[in-house]
């Protein structure tokens, strides 16, 4: 019956130290904006590099890679 209440004893605290964790967490800010990161692949937009101002100058045609 002993090992009850000290398994009892340790999953409240272990559950304690778990909401802390989340308190502390959640005031830093780290739950606020959750949509974003996976919305946000599908709204970037293709980069598109510049020439160096050299190969501007001299219009040197560059490869670009497809993949």
């Amino acid at each position: 019956m002993d090992i009850l209440y000290l398994m009892i004893l340790c999953s409240v605290l272990l559950a304690v130290v778990f909401l802390i964790i989340f308190i502390v967490s959640a005031r830093n800010g780290q739950f606020e904006d959750d949509e974003s990161p996976a919305v946000r692949i599908l709204l970037e937009s293709e980069i598109i590099k510049e020439k160096p101002e050299t190969e501007k100058k001299l219009d040197i045609p560059t490869e670009e890679k497809s993949d």
